[in-house]
């Protein structure tokens, strides 16, 4: 695998991840995704990893898509391998049980915009443009775009992006739902590293329960997903992070959570 596919450092309990192919708009190839992949499982497995921003190098972009001089001449078979490729790597940030932000930098196009979409929240500069662009190249979104923008901002303006492939703006991103917050772009690394540090500090079982109760109970039935609520909300009177909150609360100080 090539070196320095990525740029990883950790700080008070937050992992930065940036993809680090400047020349190449960060776009996605076969070994960048295995890279991002054994990334996110080392975060995931590290107990002094609490939350994850996840970005890309460089000034204007986020991913700008999937490496299409690695596309072009992919088989059918090698197509479709390419595509679960990046699904699983993308699903493994969609369950990951610690919260993923992506701090979208720039340009999220195809493959980029899928990336973001996996991730719990995204927090957008002003200056970024978002899309699913495939369909100018013959294909298709591969990476799970047509079904997570559905579940994000429904089926109309799921198929204004992915059919006509035009780029929206963070504001326009913003009212669909596709983005959780915009920012000047100046102002980009302070917010998202502020709230990156909000999560570090909150209940780490209690954050991987809220997780877990959209991730599962939002693609079940209403009876089902509350069902799975409250077995989950049970669990947290097991925890010495819920003793600690409520007892905080009661004694009017700050808790301190351990993750246990």
């Amino acid at each position: 695998m090539t070196d320095n596919l990525l740029l990883i450092d950790t700080a008070a309990g937050i992992r930065t991840i940036r993809i680090n192919r400047p020349d190449k708009l960060n776009a996605l190839n076969a070994d960048t995704l295995d890279a991002l992949d054994a990334a996110f499982a080392a975060a995931d497995h590290d107990p002094e990893v609490r939350v994850v921003v996840l970005t890309g190098a460089g000034p204007k972009v986020f991913v700008a898509g999937a490496d299409i001089s690695e596309m072009n001449t992919l088989t059918p078979v090698q197509g479709r391998d390419f595509s679960l490729r990046g699904t699983r790597m993308m699903r493994r940030v969609e369950t990951l049980s610690k919260p993923v932000i992506a701090m979208v930098n720039g340009f999220a196009l195809g493959g980029g915009l899928e990336l973001a979409m996996c991730c719990h929240l995204r927090i957008a500069a002003d200056t970024a443009k978002v899309g699913q662009p495939e369909i100018n190249l013959g294909l298709i979104p591969g990476f799970g775009g047509s079904q997570r923008l559905l579940r994000l901002c429904g089926r109309a303006a799921t198929l204004e992006l992915c059919l006509t492939g035009a780029p929206i703006n963070a504001e326009r991103a913003l009212q669909l739902g596709i983005v959780n917050r915009v920012v000047p772009v100046a102002e980009l690394e302070s917010a998202v590293m502020q709230l990156a540090g909000q999560l570090a500090k909150a209940a780490p079982l209690a954050l991987r329960g809220m997780l877990d109760c959209v991730n599962i109970g939002g693609e079940c039935g209403i009876e089902e997903g509350l069902e799975y609520e409250s077995a989950q909300f049970g669990l947290m009177f097991a925890t010495e992070d819920m003793r600690e909150g409520t007892s905080a609360f009661l004694e009017k100080r700050t808790p301190t959570f351990a993750g246990k």
